[in-house]
């Protein structure tokens, strides 16, 4: 095997040496499936293995590789999240009553993948039911963060953030709705990229939901990986329509707005008053934003034209609509009885959507739209938002309800719920939005920002990202790993 090629080589490096013949992908897959086998234990954060499966697809590749064949991932080991729709594996999305669900077929994004050549390692652990900004479950037990095994890896890609982190893998797939690509991004120091909303088909992302042009919104699937470009690399072979929408649409993405950070007009995210990051946090935005004002960047303080309050509860309104279709309407009935009395402002406004009727749901979906307006106007100035991912850096193991749980931000206890702030700006309008390493805090734990971008503009935040990669900051392994 060459030497230069690593556990922690990126992917792009890696699927370089594999075309110049200097690898195998029997020698990458074996590679990896030791690491795995040495690392893995203590992270739990690939419970599903395949390495049969792995072996057999990299000797099917290196024979493509005699013939001079070539696929965008074609030998490239990697890992999918454990609720990816993935013909005969597990999937249960850390639901007990799934946790022998095994799909017949692949969902879209596995079928892209494997189509492209990629060698499946296994799959990574999730919270019951992606709920949860941890990776623990009665099905697979609790992931931990190599950076610190007492503290979360994130959620609910958390099996795949840790994996990124540990060498374990080069790419993942994750999804979406509360933060589930960013929030582990964030906490393992990799790299996440949210989709827009529309850019990478939804199907296949939670048991059962297999269908095409699904009635949700807001969740989305897309790439992880230790490099940001290989987030784009990914993120172009999963990208396109959904089945059904193909017979007449076509993604054609525009370019990045720019190749230099100089010519970038950045928006810096002020710190809303009620729901402040910690000091390291915010002094890894301000960093940054200096960092740009000196490469000749335009870096002016704004945020779109929204009603911030109205934006939250909104976002969270929805969010529970989404979530708790399985309930019946008795269990919604008496869940949102119990979230209305909290005192909590963000609790409270999580009861609506579980007993919201038709005509408020589609007015909440207008008002959905006029946010998406403002996004609209926003970028007509601007070409990235900057912000922070997280409150803070990964907060240790959690337990009992969300409504008890509390995090600690500083010196201040606040409601572990306050965490879904930063996430849900992109989420709730459908921005894309990339998560980037900015440094460690002074505990030695990855602190993580993000860049939101324009609608269907996926390579503004992605350049974005790859260019303070190359000229700020990037992917650090966790000491010892």
């Amino acid at each position: 095997m060459a030497q230069a090629i690593g556990v922690y080589s990126t992917a792009t490096d890696m699927l370089e040496a594999l075309r110049a013949r200097q690898v195998s992908s029997r020698e990458l897959t074996d590679l990896l499936l030791a690491r795995i086998e040495e690392r893995d234990g203590p992270l739990n954060a690939i419970p599903v293995r395949t390495p049969d499966r792995a072996r057999e697809a990299a000797r099917h590749a290196d024979a493509a590789f005699a013939r001079a064949e070539w696929r965008a991932l074609l030998g490239l080991p990697i890992t999918l999240k454990e609720s990816t729709q993935s013909a005969g594996l597990p999937q249960s999305a850390g639901l007990p009553a799934f946790k022998d669900h095994r799909p017949p077929s692949d969902g879209p994004l596995a079928a892209s993948v494997f189509a492209a050549g990629a060698c499946l390692l296994g799959k990574t652990n999730v919270p019951e039911a992606l709920a949860d900004w941890q990776a623990n479950s009665t099905v697979y037990g609790r992931t931990n963060n190599p950076w610190d095994l007492t503290r979360t890896p994130g959620g609910s890609t958390g099996g795949g953030g840790a994996a990124l982190a540990a060498g374990l893998t080069p790419l993942e797939i994750g999804s979406d709705i509360g933060g589930s690509i960013r929030v582990p991004a964030a906490y393992c120091g990799v790299y996440g990229h949210r989709p827009s909303e529309t850019a990478i088909p939804r199907a296949g992302l939670f048991p059962r939901a297999d269908l095409p042009n699904p009635a949700g919104i807001m969740a989305v699937q897309g790439p992880l990986a230790r490099s940001a470009v290989d987030l784009e690399l990914l993120f172009d072979v999963i990208a396109g329509p959904v089945l059904g929408e193909d017979a007449g649409w076509r993604l054609a993405l525009p370019p990045a707005r720019h190749d230099r950070l100089r010519d970038f007009r950045v928006a810096v995210m002020p710190t809303p008053p009620w729901v402040r990051p910690s000091r390291e946090m915010q002094g890894k935005v301000d960093e940054l934003a200096q960092f740009l004002g000196r490469q000749g960047a335009r870096v002016t303080e704004s945020m779109p034209a929204l009603d911030f309050d109205r934006y939250l509860r909104d976002y969270l309104c929805l969010l529970m609509v989404q979530t708790s279709v399985a309930r019946s309407r008795e269990e919604r009935e008496a869940r949102a009885k119990t979230l209305a009395a909290s005192p909590n402002f963000m609790f409270a406004a999580l009861a609506p959507g579980l007993t919201l009727d038709a005509a408020g749901l589609i007015m909440l979906l207008r008002r959905r739209e006029v946010a998406r307006a403002a996004w609209r106007r926003f970028f007509q100035e601007f070409d990235v938002l900057i912000g922070p991912m997280t409150l803070d850096a990964a907060f240790p193991h959690q337990v009992g309800s969300f409504e008890t749980r509390t995090l600690l931000v500083d010196e201040e206890r606040v409601p572990y719920y306050s965490n879904i702030v930063y996430a849900m700006w992109a989420i709730f309008a459908g921005q894309p939005a990339t998560a980037f390493p900015a440094g460690l805090s002074g505990q030695g734990l990855p602190l993580g920002l993000q860049a939101i971008g324009p609608y269907l503009e996926d390579r503004a935040p992605l350049r974005f990202a790859q260019l303070l990669e190359r000229e700020w900051q990037g992917f650090q392994s966790p000491p010892g790993y």
